[in-house]
Order: C-alpha cells, then structure tokens, then sequence
C-alpha cells in the first residue's frame, strides 16, 4: 500500500521520470511497521543501454559548461534541498527508519556538500611549467575524466549520494546513479531538486535493479570512465575487479569496525555518554560508527557503568516519533545478523550486559546490545557489525591499545579519549585509521576528506581532495 507520505518511484533517465510500466517492481518496506510503501521499478537492459548513451552524448556538453554555470547550477540545488528538506526527511524516515532529527540533518549536510563543490567548480586550475626549451609554452590542464557510474547502499540514501553527485558533476562529469533499493526515494528527491535546479537532461540518470547486474552492465561499457561506490568489502573488491578489466579509475569507500581508546586520564563521561550516543545512531548502520570499545583497565568498570547505563536511557520506536532515538534495523537480513553475532559470542563465553535480543513488536526492532568478555575468536571481534552492537575490552599500555586498534585489515575511522598531549599525538601517530577523532565523536564535515585505509577503501570523498578522482590531467606542449 502506498504511504500518503511517500513520493511514488520511478527511474529517471534522460531528464524522463520513467514508472513502473513493463518493468519488474521489487516493494519498499517501512522498517519500523514492515509496511509495503511503494513499489520501485527496475532498469532493463535497455533502460541500462539509454542510461548510457544519454550519459555519453550529455557528457560532451556538461564538461564544456563554464564552472560559474555549474556552480550555479549545484547551488540553486542545495537551496531546493534545504526549502524541501521536511519532505525529504519524512522519506528517509519511512523507508530508512532513522529518526527524523537524523534525517533532517543528513539533509542539510547533503545541502552542504553541493554548496561545497560548487564553489570547487570555480578552483579547478592547471599550470603552467618553465620549458627546458626556448619557444615552447607548457601547459598542464585538469579535465573531467569522463561518465560516472556511482553506486551507493541503503543507510545514507541522502549524504552518500550527494558526495558523489556533487563532486562529479562539480567537475563536469555526467554520472548514472545506481542507489540502494531499500530507500530509493530520498536520492530519487535529490534529483529532483537537481532537476528543478536546471541541470541540463542526461547528465544525471537514476536506476535501480538488481546490483550485480547493474554494477556488471555499467562497468564495462566504454562509455563510464570512473566507477565510485561505497559499500562492503567483499562487493568492493568485486567491482574493483570489474573496473581494472578497463583499466578504470575507482574511489571505493568500505567497511568499518571502529576502535575507541580510552585513557586513564581521560573524561571518562564525555567518552561513554558520548560513546553509546554515537555507536546507537542510525541503530549501528554507520560505517564510521565506534564499535570496539578498548578501555584502559584503572578506569574500565567507572566505563562500562557510565556506557551501560546511557545504553539502557536510550528511546527505541519509530522514527517519525519525535522521542526515538534508535530506530529499527533496515531489515530482516540485518536483523537476523544480529542474532547470530550475539549467539555466536555467547557460546564462547561473552557477558551481555544489556540488550542482547530482537524486540517483540511489529518492524525490525533490535535491542541496543553491550557485550563484555568477549573472547578473540567470536565473530564480531573481526567482523563488522553493522547494527546495535557494542564490545568493551580493557587494555593495559599504549602499546597493547594500538595493537589491538590496529589489528585488523579495515582502517576507516578511529577514536581516542585522553587529557595528556603526548598521547594524543603518539596515538593519533599511531592509529591506521583513515579518520581520527580525538576526545570528539563528530568527525565529519564537508571541507574533511572522507575515506580509509588499508581494506576500508581507496581515495576519499569531501574536501578539496573529494574532487580530484573525477578529473584527469593533460599536458599541452606548443611551439
């Protein structure tokens, strides 16, 4: 049935909002009530093959679009973002489940992006270089590197796609989006405002489908000449593959198991209140989300009192309800995940201290879960979580904290609470860790590159840096 409040779906394919028609329809579900909100139509091959021709011909005319144009452009769409911003919220909410006041804000942080890379536009420059040769002028330019084909999940259907929107068509690029299928009409809404803001047709098309068909057809087209996704490891290191068949450049932002150091000296309420408040939003769905609590052992049990119980004070509910602090997980896949983590490090010996079990009530409801005592060979001390889940350990010395942090191959975000100068900088030296925060828990904006190290990704999105995997360099020398 579809919700009042949620847009109808479609494809969106040379300036055309195509529905469902003859195509297959897969259903969207409200997390929270299990509702079938809408129904979303799936590319077919030849919605793929226009996808990319109308890409290819746009592209030639958007790279030659003077940067003042498509600033202006971007901006006049970060403004439709922010008066709009109620209705797309409301859709994040419906089909993502997170609480409107998170949704709200990862509007305007999407808003923000485009307002970022509009002004980028204008700062794309090149140089000239001194000739070992009398006569000769050189010149060294910085072009759009071609069609984009961009692939972003389901847990930040607004911010995720606007790092990539924004940055790419900042730089002259046209780009096919492919968005999670769990929440489409929130990028679907960033087009729109994209649309009404005056982007030529073709230089964005929107579609949906199943991923690995959709992922395979655009990457080896001759047509893309970029591929950007952020996603899971074992997806990443599939579509890499894909890319290097082509030899096409790829930004790929990855997984996650974030560790937190906390010092003996630290503010030990600023890092556990702080602490369940960050690892809880969006239910755990984050992939920068603190989930491995490394606690220095003179101030462990004053820890995990404060973390428990600010764990326990937490809202569970809708989203739409202006009390929710945790909403539901994005479905039945993530919820039965949670289960077998949690059975999987009881069986071998860990301690729930809160939590620890699906909530009986209609939706994908999952109990903010503390565990401690967790052994090495448990499951969730390698892999990801992605949901309500946190592990506290202690830790003795610096030394023995860093390794841990440091132990496995993903890299993407760290932590370290501490008053004393000298360890902030010997462990924001030592963290491997694409992004560090240190006695804070927000660390993202929008002049920040955003991005890993090791298996949790190649390059980075945001700041000044954002920009640059979507031009290519060309030398002119002339006599």
């Amino acid at each position: 049935m579809q919700n009042d409040n949620y847009d109808s779906l479609y494809l969106f394919i040379n300036g055309n909002w195509l529905a469902a028609e003859h195509r297959d329809t897969v259903a969207v579900v409200n997390p929270a009530t299990q509702e079938t909100i809408g129904r979303l139509p799936l590319a077919t091959a030849a919605d793929l093959d226009l996808a990319l021709t109308v890409a290819s011909a746009s592209f030639k005319t958007w790279r030659r679009t003077v940067p003042a144009e498509r600033a202006r452009i971007l901006k006049n769409a970060a403004g439709l973002m922010r008066e709009r911003i109620e209705h797309i919220s409301m859709l994040m909410t419906l089909e993502e489940g997170k609480p409107l006041a998170e949704s709200q804000d990862e509007v305007l942080r999407a808003a923000e992006y485009f307002e970022w890379f509009a002004e980028e536009a204008r700062r794309i420059d090149g140089r000239v270089v001194p000739a070992n040769r009398p006569g000769v002028l050189q010149l060294v330019k910085r072009e759009a590197i071609g069609p984009v084909a961009a692939f972003t999940p389901w847990n930040f259907p607004a911010i995720t796609p606007a790092r990539k929107l924004s940055a790419a068509l900042a730089a002259g690029c046209s780009v096919i989006l492919k968005p999670g299928e769990e929440s489409p009409a929130t990028a679907l809404a960033l087009a729109r405002c994209l649309d009404d803001a005056g982007l030529p047709k073709g230089v964005l098309q929107i579609v949906f489908g199943v991923p690995d068909q959709v992922s395979a057809t655009l990457i080896a087209s001759p047509i893309i000449r970029k591929v950007a996704f952020t996603g899971s490891v074992p997806v990443g290191r599939l579509l890499a593959e894909r890319a290097a068949a082509g030899v096409k450049p790829i930004t790929l932002e990855l997984g996650g198991h974030g560790p937190v150091l906390v010092f003996a000296d630290a503010d030990i309420d600023a890092a556990a209140f702080g602490g369940a408040a960050n690892r809880f939003r969006g239910t755990g769905q984050i992939c920068i989300s603190s989930t491995r609590f490394l606690i220095q052992r003179d101030v462990y049990d004053r820890f995990v009192e404060r973390f428990v119980s600010a764990t326990q004070a937490l809202v569970i509910g809708d989203g739409r309800q202006e009390t929710t602090q945790v909403g539901p997980l994005a479905n039945q896949r993530q919820l039965e995940k949670m289960e077998a983590l949690v059975a999987d490090a009881v069986a071998q010996g860990a301690t729930v201290l809160t939590g620890g079990k699906r909530i009986d009530r209609p939706g994908y409801f999952f109990e903010p879960t503390v565990l401690a005592d967790v052994p090495m060979t448990a499951r969730i001390m390698h892999e990801e979580p992605f949901g309500p889940i946190a592990v506290i350990r202690p830790f003795d010395t610096l030394t023995d904290g860093l390794e841990e942090a440091n132990r496995l191959p993903y890299a993407l975000s760290a932590y370290a609470f501490t008053r004393d100068v000298r360890t902030a900088m010997d462990v924001g030296d030592g963290l491997e860790a694409g992004m560090i925060g240190i006695n804070q828990y927000r660390i993202v904006a929008t002049e920040l590159p955003f991005g890993g190290m090791k298996e949790s990704g190649i390059g980075s999105e945001g700041g000044r840096e954002g920009i640059d995997h979507y031009l290519t360099n060309k030398f002119i020398s002339q006599i």
